[in-house]
């Protein structure tokens, strides 16, 4: 399939990108997300708020009780 335009949602590169996720996932080479310093936490959390800041509303899957049922 090397010269086939596949057009918008190519196959070919979904199963490559699939393939490669789950390589870097079985091999648990994941890059550490949290913050390497005190400051670096202060500026997540202030990007954090300017972010939530700019929602509409608030989404209650975040806070969300998950033991009781919606309804």
């Amino acid at each position: 399939m090397a010269g086939k335009n596949e057009g918008e949602g190519s196959r070919t590169a979904a199963r490559r990108y699939n393939e490669g996720a789950h390589e870097t996932a079985e091999k648990g080479d994941l890059p550490d997300a949290s913050p390497s310093s005190d400051r670096e936490r202060q500026e997540m959390e202030r990007a954090e708020q300017a972010g939530r800041s700019k929602a509409k509303e608030v989404d209650p899957a975040v806070d969300r009780d998950f033991d009781k049922p919606t309804k």
